[in-house]
């Protein structure tokens, strides 16, 4: 197990790989700080959500928690570019032939999907350790450029900074296996990301106009609320559960896809 990760490690870091997404991730993390700071009004209105973000209020900005507030807000963005670098790392393995070679070398075929998987899940820590710093390196500029002025920041940082982390891990982690799966059942990372891509900002968005509180449990909606450690819609537990739930179901579906496919055509 410790060589098939490896040699995942080694291919998901090259440099195309590693420069793409914690650049996208990063430039990110810089978008949603200064729009977000420069469009939600300090009087309390609340603003409306977009495809894909969940602005805080006014009131939490101020907070201690305003420092991070950004990595909840653009979590559907964050978990979209996860899962399209897991997508990538997946279904390269069938553009490029490779995983005929790696069947060969390890017919266990469980063990190979595994190892990519914690591969993959050790990425994530470190792009998300990164949307993390760079998130709270620009908040305080993009504070200031948006007028605000949160003395309340200073109070507990580096716990909140850490909590913070790893509710985004959590959320990513469910993200980047939702994308191997998808990657694993359609052999083509254009689809997966494309299926990722339109349900964020097309399909979720619909089903909240009109299914109004069902959409509090869709993938989007519960993963917010695990990145944001929890929210009105839904509790940091219920939101661990159900974003748990989605991982095993995801793995499981994959494993068995990928055990009995026939992979010589």
């Amino acid at each position: 197990m410790i060589g098939v990760v490896r040699s995942e490690s080694v291919r998901i870091g090259r440099r195309g790989i590693v420069l793409g997404w914690l650049g996208l991730t990063a430039v990110f993390a810089v978008l949603i700080n200064f729009v977000m700071f420069n469009v939600v009004p300090q009087d309390g209105t609340s603003m409306t959500d977009g495809p894909g973000v969940a602005f805080p209020t006014a009131q939490t900005l101020l907070s201690a928690d305003g420092i991070i507030a950004g990595l909840g807000a653009a979590a559907s963005f964050f978990g979209v570019v996860t899962l399209a670098f897991w997508a990538l790392a997946t279904a390269g393995d069938y553009s490029t032939g490779l995983v005929r070679i790696l069947v060969a070398a390890e017919p266990r075929r469980w063990r190979l999907l595994l190892g990519k998987w914690i591969a993959l899940a050790a990425a994530t820590a470190a792009v998300s350790a990164a949307a993390t710093v760079v998130n709270v390196v620009v908040a305080p500029i993009a504070a200031q450029a948006g007028g605000y002025a949160p003395d309340a920041w200073s109070d507990g940082t580096v716990g909140v900074v850490l909590t913070a982390y790893l509710h985004l891990y959590l959320s990513l982690l469910v993200w980047g296996t939702l994308g191997l799966a998808l990657a694993t059942f359609t052999r083509s990372a254009g689809i997966a990301i494309g299926v990722g891509v339109g349900y964020v900002l097309l399909v979720e968005a619909i089903i909240a106009a009109v299914a109004g509180d069902a959409a509090d449990w869709l993938p989007g909606s519960v993963l917010t609320a695990l990145a944001q450690g929890g929210n009105a819609a839904m509790t940091l537990a219920v939101a661990s559960i159900v974003g748990a739930a989605y991982v095993i179901v995801a793995l499981s579906a994959s494993f068995t896809v990928f055990r009995r496919r026939d992979i010589t055509d």
